[in-house]
């Protein structure tokens, strides 16, 4: 007889696992846990995984668009109005003109590293930014955790670059 059980989990997608097992009434129990625990040790790591894109409840790079920090040459907040979805992210924009430049050609426009701290990438974690201090290196946009995490980072620009290249996306998984 074909039954079903239902596991509850914490993961980030408040995930429901039913599991169809035949004859699950004949399993012994120390199987039925094994299962029950293999299953919620999936659903575990599925959560400590980070997100690809580093958002907050704003959105990618905290609602600021980033069209604006190579057109206008300055941070700009966007506008609810112009948003766009890519890599499970809602990214904003301050007019329709930014968020079809970004839709036409997203990597060229997106900060590196899905919009974490570009000197905790280098040093093998993540961390979150803030939209002010950022810099356009190569035609590539860097963010920083803050100002001061900014004026480190820029000592040695070159050099955090490689090692946060060498990093990402592995840090995704600490």
């Amino acid at each position: 007889m074909l039954k079903s059980a239902e596991v509850r989990t914490l993961s980030p997608h408040g995930g429901v696992f039913k599991i169809y097992l035949l004859g699950i009434s004949n399993m012994n129990l120390r199987t039925r846990l094994f299962i029950v625990l293999a299953l919620l040790m999936l659903s575990f790591s599925t959560w400590a995984q980070k997100a690809d894109v580093y958002q907050t409840k704003a959105g990618a790079i905290k609602g600021y668009d980033p069209v604006a920090y190579f057109e206008a040459s300055r941070p700009l907040k966007g506008n609810t109005a112009y948003n766009y979805s890519w890599q499970g992210a809602t990214w904003y924009f301050v007019s329709a003109e930014n968020r079809d430049l970004f839709k036409a050609n997203p990597e060229k426009y997106a900060p590196q590293y899905g919009g974490y701290c570009a000197y905790a990438v280098a040093k093998g974690t993540t961390a979150k930014i803030d939209p002010e201090a950022w810099k356009i290196v190569d035609g590539k946009l860097y963010l920083n955790y803050d100002q001061n995490i900014q004026s480190r980072w820029n000592k040695n620009q070159g050099e955090f670059i490689q090692k946060a290249d060498a990093n990402w996306p592995g840090v995704l998984k600490n």
